[in-house]
C-alpha cells in the first residue's frame, strides 16, 4: 500500500505562519503594556458609573456634554472632599493609634501572652520568624535596600496611575458617545439597528453593576462600623473602610473582611468578637440574598455557578482587578451570545422567498 503525501502549499504555510506571528506580537503587546491595559480599564468602569449622572444633567438643562461631565466631575470631587473633610482625620488618628499599638501587640506575642499569646506558646512563630530572618545571611541589607526602593516605586506608579485613570476617565465620559456613534457608522446601515441595541445592553449590564457593587461595598462600611462604634472597639473607621474596599471584590470580599474585622474584635474583647461575627453573618445573608441579587439579576443576570467560575478565572488572570472585572466581562459575554442565538434562530424561521 502506497504512502499517503500531504502537501500544503507555500500560501498556507505563509499564512500559518504570519497568524501566528500576529498572535505573538498581540500577547506580547499585551504583556508589555499590561499597566496601560489595566488603567484604560478600570477608566472604562468609572467612566460607565459616571455617564448616568452626566446623562442625567444634560436632561435636567445642561446640554453641553462638555460642561455636563465638567459638571459630574466637580460634584464627584466635592462629594469625595466632603467625606475625606468627615472620615479622613478620624481614619488618620485611627491609623496612627493602630500603628502605636502593634509594637505592643508583637511584644505579646514574643512574650507568649495576651489574646495573641498562643501564637508563640503553641507554634512558636517568633522562632520561626527569627530563623527566617537569620537565613538570610548578608542578603538582609541588600533585601532593605530593594524594599525601600520597591516601596519608592510602587508609590509612584500608584500616584501615576490614579492621575492617568482621573484623565482618562474625564476623557472617556466627555468623547465616548461621539466614539461609540462612529463605530456604529462603520458598520452596514441593515444591521445598525441590532448592534446599538446589543450596545445598550452592555452598557446597562456593566454601568449598572459596577452602580449597584459601589452602592453594597458602602452599606457593608458603614454598617460595620457602626458595630464597631457600639462595641467601642478601636480603629473603627480604618476597619469599616477596610471592609468596603474588601466587599468590592465579589463572592469572597466580604468573609476575608469578616475574619479580619473578628480577628481584631476579638483581641478588644470575646463578647465584642462574638458579636462582630454574628453580625458579619447576618450581614452576608443579607448582601448574599437581598442586596446582591437585586444587582446581579437586574443588571447581569448570571447565576451563582457563572459568578463564581467567571471571579475564579479573572483573579487567576489578574488577581484582584481580574475578580473585580470578571462579572462585568461575564455580563457582556453573556449579553453577545444571547444576541447570537436570537438572530439566529429569526434567521431558521425565516421563509424563503416566493418566486
Amino acid at each position: 500500500m502506497a504512502d499517503r503525501v500531504i502537501r500544503f502549499r507555500v500560501r498556507t504555510i505563509l499564512a500559518v505562519f504570519a497568524l501566528a506571528i500576529a498572535v505573538w506580537t498581540v500577547l506580547h503587546v499585551i504583556s508589555v503594556a499590561r499597566h496601560v491595559l489595566v488603567w484604560v480599564a478600570v477608566s472604562i468602569f468609572l467612566a460607565l458609573a459616571m455617564n448616568p449622572l452626566v446623562e442625567l444633567l444634560q436632561r435636567r438643562g445642561i446640554k453641553r456634554r462638555g460642561l455636563a461631565a465638567g459638571t459630574a466631575f466637580l460634584l464627584v470631587i466635592v462629594v469625595i472632599a466632603g467625606i475625606g473633610a468627615l472620615f479622613i482625620p478620624t481614619l488618620v488618628d485611627n491609623v496612627n493609634k493602630f500603628t502605636d499599638a502593634v509594637p505592643g501587640y508583637v511584644d505579646d506575642v514574643t512574650k507568649g501572652k495576651g489574646r495573641l499569646g498562643f501564637l508563640e506558646t503553641k507554634y512558636h512563630v517568633v522562632e520561626k520568624v527569627r530563623a527566617q530572618i537569620e537565613s538570610g545571611g548578608a542578603k538582609k541589607l541588600l533585601g532593605l535596600s530593594d524594599a525601600a526602593v520597591s516601596v519608592t516605586k510602587g508609590v509612584v506608579s500608584i500616584v501615576v496611575g490614579i492621575v492617568t485613570i482621573i484623565f482618562l476617565t474625564f476623557f472617556m465620559v466627555l468623547e465616548g458617545p461621539a466614539w461609540v456613534d462612529r463605530a456604529y457608522g462603520l458598520l452596514p446601515t441593515e444591521s445598525q439597528r441590532r448592534w446599538r441595541k446589543v450596545g445598550h445592553d452592555i452598557y446597562s449590564t456593566v454601568g449598572g453593576y459596577v452602580t449597584g457593587n459601589l452602592l453594597i461595598s458602602l452599606i457593608a462600611g458603614v454598617l460595620t462600623t457602626l458595630v464597631l462604634l457600639v462595641l467601642g472597639v478601636p480603629y473603627a473607621v480604618a476597619l469599616g473602610l477596610i471592609v468596603a474596599i474588601l466587599d468590592l471584590i465579589p463572592l469572597a470580599g466580604a468573609t476575608i473582611a469578616a475574619i479580619i474585622i473578628g480577628v481584631v474584635a476579638l483581641i478588644h474583647s470575646v463578647v465584642a468578637g462574638i458579636v462582630v461575627i454574628a453580625f458579619f453573618i447576618l450581614y452576608q445573608q443579607l448582601e448574599n440574598h437581598v442586596l446582591q441579587p437585586i444587582v446581579y439579576n437586574r443588571t447581569v443576570a448570571l447565576s451563582p455557578l457563572v459568578i463564581l467560575i467567571s471571579v475564579l478565572i479573572g483573579a487567576e488572570i489578574a488577581g484582584v482587578l481580574g475578580a473585580l472585572g470578571a462579572i462585568p466581562v461575564a455580563g457582556t459575554i453573556q449579553v453577545l451570545v444571547v444576541d447570537y442565538l436570537r438572530e439566529r434562530r429569526e434567521r431558521s424561521i425565516e421563509k424563503p422567498a416566493i418566486t
